[in-house]
């Protein structure tokens, strides 16, 4: 939690971006896993902690845009909860901390809402995703759920892009942490791998490296020597010499910002010839498009240029021929990369995502392509000073769909199947970080993470 200032300055912002009418911010509740009182891991709702910063089950908050009126609703726990649960904050307590002076039972804010629309006030909602929250709205506001993300308010999804696409130095701070617990996960999981030894042991070691940290993994880990399944969570396989290991996880900390780091390492001490000459194509990639990183330079601008180096190299393995240009303008390269150089990051792993796509990643001079694999490039639009992003190419070889393009005789002008046909039991190879872009350029998130062929052949070793 930051200081009560931020999150006053941030709902400030937010009244005069919306001018009139209700705005109703859900937090989330519990959610059970197999019964009500066995629950996940409690995740307070992005949008929410943004503005009020409370990392609470059974809150929610309703801003007024033409009083200025903010309400946290919310009730203080019983004595039979306190014994459950131990002592909490009351809501008062809660309030004053992020600077809210009204607080209501939560029974109160259906009436609120209620009231609102029968006097004909606009309620501003973002896109629920948590089905009791569409619950309510269908009783609240008479929103069916099934319609209910398309009559989400389009003022309130971009004035919350607004601000947190933009990240300030205390988030940053936070971000930087994020990426340092990543590193020390990743290189633990660099140093413990080795033939005979189950992939779920190191997803164990990366997730309790995270929760020992007050944290816990951002999202589920990836982790395998089937890299070229890009979000693999299975974790089933016993590694030999001769794979290679996809790892793709990142650190949530105590404040909820997010890392999203990916790295791919030898079973064996070293790298293979084979592996290393598709290793190095990727990092050209990474390394490459990274430099290329600065305010006012499209997004999807560097991510073809990402596919562009791929395809080149490919070209010179003798897997892809042909004009490369027209190669990727045609999508040839999707084959072998199939999914977008990177996305936004922050409270959110993919951030924002929740309040659309088109709308965080995309603007009115940038549109999202509809070719197989840069369509999906979550962020394609004009760089600006204050995004945090991922940059993350990759390689892959899919024999399903391999099959299913060589069938077709797809871009065989491009492709050249028989050579393909070495590669099929290869995997993939993706290697990601997190930059900042700064005013006069980019900046590289946390301590640095084992990268080059002969670092991480270092940390194998």
């Amino acid at each position: 939690m930051f200081a009560a200032s931020t999150y006053i300055t941030r709902r400030n912002q937010l009244k005069k971006d919306i001018s009139s009418g209700l705005i109703l911010l859900f937090g989330n509740n519990d959610l059970g896993m197999n019964y009500d009182a066995n629950t996940y891991h409690f995740r307070q709702d992005s949008n929410f902690l943004y503005f009020f910063g409370i990392n609470q089950a059974g809150l929610s908050a309703v801003i007024d845009a033409d009083s200025g009126e903010e309400i946290l609703f919310g009730n203080d726990l019983t004595i039979d909860d306190v014994v459950w649960v131990g002592p909490h904050p009351t809501m008062a307590e809660l309030a004053e901390r992020v600077g809210v002076k009204a607080t209501k039972p939560f029974a109160e804010l259906s009436e609120m809402i209620k009231k609102a629309a029968a006097d004909g006030r606009e309620v501003h909602f973002l896109p629920p995703y948590r089905f009791e929250n569409k619950l309510r709205l269908q009783d609240w506001l008479n929103i069916p759920a099934a319609t209910q993300k398309s009559k989400a308010s389009e003022a309130l999804i971009r004035a919350v892009i607004a601000q947190r696409s933009y990240k300030s130095a205390e988030e940053i701070v936070e971000m930087e942490k994020a990426v340092n617990v990543s590193r020390a996960m990743h290189h633990a999981v660099m140093k413990a791998a080795k033939a005979g030894k189950k992939e779920a042991e190191l997803a164990a070691l990366a997730q309790a490296i995270a929760v020992s940290m007050e944290g816990n993994t951002a999202y589920p880990v990836i982790l395998s020597k089937d890299g070229q399944t890009l979000h693999n969570h299975h974790h089933g396989n016993i590694l030999q010499n001769g794979q290679l290991v996809l790892g793709d996880f990142g650190a949530e900390v105590k404040s909820v910002y997010a890392g999203d780091i990916t790295r791919t390492f030898p079973v064996s001490k070293v790298f293979t010839s084979k592996q290393k000459d598709i290793y190095n194509i990727v990092l050209k990639a990474e390394e490459d498009s990274i430099a290329a990183l600065k305010p006012g330079v499209p997004y999807q601008q560097i991510h073809l240029g990402a596919a562009k180096i791929i395809a080149n190299g490919l070209k010179d393995l003798g897997l892809m021929k042909g004009d490369v240009d027209v190669a990727v303008e045609q999508g040839a390269h999707a084959l072998f990369f199939p999914h977008g150089l990177g996305h936004h990051i922050g409270l959110d792993v993919h951030d924002m995502e929740d309040l659309g796509e088109d709308f965080v990643g995309y603007s009115d001079t940038v549109k999202r392509s509809e070719l197989f694999g840069t369509a999906y490039l979550r962020l394609g639009r004009e760089l600006e000073t204050g995004f945090v992003l991922t940059v993350e190419p990759g390689i892959y070889f899919i024999p399903e769909l391999i099959d299913v393009w060589q069938a077709d005789n797809k871009f065989s002008e491009f492709i050249n199947y028989d050579k393909v046909k070495d590669y099929r039991d290869f995997g993939g190879i993706r290697i990601e970080d997190n930059i900042l872009v700064t005013e006069d350029g980019h900046r590289i998130l946390g301590e640095r993470i084992a990268k080059t062929v002969e670092e991480v052949e270092a940390l194998r070793g």
